[in-house]
């Protein structure tokens, strides 16, 4: 129905920058809500950041001010931008989007594969 494909991880020093992007296809009426997510090693899947279809935005405390999240509607696209990263920003990103399916007018929230940022010296 509706595919979320990540790219952009990758192994960064300490104080570096990364940006991730998702890119949704398929069977798509409007997305509205888009996250990031992460899990690191022996932890939760916790919500990094958050973005409405207008745009309004939310992080989780420990990024505020380093990361930012932005989408590009006319492609369905999220991004995360990540800068001054510590090694505790290390973990398996996800996407996640509440889409409306086009063919049966219904919404579903899909998930990317996950993409690993590894930040360390």
């Amino acid at each position: 129905q509706v595919q979320l494909v990540e790219s952009g991880g990758g192994l960064v020093e300490p104080g570096g920058s990364l940006r991730l992007d998702c890119a949704a296809a398929g069977d798509i009426l409007i997305i509205n809500a888009m996250d990031w997510y992460r899990q690191a090693p022996g932890k939760q899947r916790e919500l990094v950041a958050e973005i409405t279809r207008s745009g309004s935005t939310n992080y989780e405390d420990s990024v505020k001010g380093r990361f930012t999240i932005s989408r590009d509607n006319a492609k369905n696209t999220v991004y995360l931008q990540m800068n001054s990263l510590k090694p505790e920003d290390t973990a398996v990103y996800y996407c996640r989007a509440v889409v409306a399916v086009k063919s049966s007018y219904t919404r579903h929230e899909f998930w990317g594969q996950g993409t690993l940022v590894t930040v360390s010296s």
